[in-house]
């Protein structure tokens, strides 16, 4: 296969070179979200902010992508967290951290091969 993304038409190399860089941002504060949660905050709100500009590229798909493990971590999260007395709590919160964690990674290695990620 060639490395070698399709242009799409009324995009320019560069717009589709920044939005990339955008991409790998945010799949990086996904990433950093480990250590200080906030930064997944920053990530989905610029995921919000730049999701019409990325419509019809690659990048779309990639957005979805976070997007949705951004809203799920945090539902399982506050599951977890809600449930902890229960003990059940625990087994949800490490399910979702290493299931986040596996998003990220999966999302950021499909990226760098210029794929999308499926299913979104």
């Amino acid at each position: 296969m060639s490395d070698i993304t399709p242009v799409p038409a009324g995009r320019s190399a560069e717009e589709l070179a920044g939005l990339k860089n955008i991409t790998m941002v945010i799949y990086g504060l996904q990433a950093l979200s480990f250590l200080y949660g906030v930064t997944a905050l920053v990530g989905i709100v610029i995921n919000y902010i730049k999701r019409d500009d990325v419509r019809g590229t690659l990048y779309e798909n990639h957005f979805d992508w976070q997007i949705r493990t951004f809203w799920w971590g945090l539902l399982w999260g506050v599951v977890g967290v809600a449930t902890v007395f229960l003990l059940v709590g625990f087994v949800i919160l490490a399910a979702a951290y290493i299931w986040t964690i596996y998003r990220v990674v999966k999302g950021w290695l499909k990226l760098n091969e210029g794929k999308p990620v499926l299913p979104a």
